[in-house]
């Protein structure tokens, strides 16, 4: 076994234990999902404080309700579809709430330019959401690009545990507005290659009506 995998199982176990009493404590999970935002939400504080390293360590916990509100879900056979709907909302509230956070601390630096970039942030996770969101109203699955929720909040992690945000941020901009940009990309090759297949369609139905006409 290696050392990575050992890692993995032992905190596999941490959470299973975790979600097992959870589940066992009947509490519902969309609590366990709200939780999650309550917290985030006192990390952004800590955030515009300038207390970072605090920061990172309650993104943490608020990721550990992330990670078992659905699994408490399905151990207790609570899955619905407005569970699923709010667990996607309340996420993009956590997303922006440290962001705002972060924005409140550069403004009272007077870092005006990374106020900005911060918005910049906003608009590519947002988007990042979104246009997964809109594109499998069209095509079956549209999850291209590795700017993800969770590679998002492992940089804000660690750039908050290291004080090292401002890279971080220029990585968040860059990377979750390419990623929107490549599923634009994606769903505008898949959508052609079925409206294609449609005006292929047409021809031949039209073509085995000739052949075969009314009598």
């Amino acid at each position: 076994m290696t050392f990575s995998r050992g890692i993995g199982l032992f905190f596999g176990k941490i959470i299973h234990w975790i979600v097992a009493g959870l589940a066992l404590s009947r509490v519902h999970p969309n609590v366990l999902t709200f939780l999650g935002l309550v917290i985030n939400a006192w990390a952004a504080w800590l955030f515009a404080a300038g207390n970072f390293p605090w920061a990172g360590v309650v993104v943490i916990g608020a990721g550990l309700f992330d990670m078992v509100d659905g699994r408490v879900a399905r151990q207790t056979n609570q899955v619905t579809k407005f569970g699923g709907f709010f667990d996607s909302v309340i996420d993009r509230y956590s997303d922006l709430a440290v962001l705002v956070g972060l924005q409140v601390y550069y403004a009272s630096i007077n870092r005006y330019f990374y106020v900005v970039l911060c918005a910049i942030v906003m608009m590519g996770t947002v988007m990042v959401s979104y246009t997964r969101a809109r594109a499998e109203n069209t095509i079956p699955r549209c999850k291209v690009g590795f700017m993800e929720r969770p590679e998002r909040v492992v940089l804000v992690i660690l750039g908050a545990l290291m004080s090292r945000m401002a890279p971080v941020l220029w990585i968040l901009a860059v990377f979750t507005n390419i990623t929107v940009i490549s599923r634009m990309i994606y769903t505008w090759h898949e959508t052609k290659g079925l409206e294609d297949a449609q005006l292929r369609a047409v021809p031949a139905e039209k073509n085995l009506k000739s052949t075969n006409p009314r009598r």
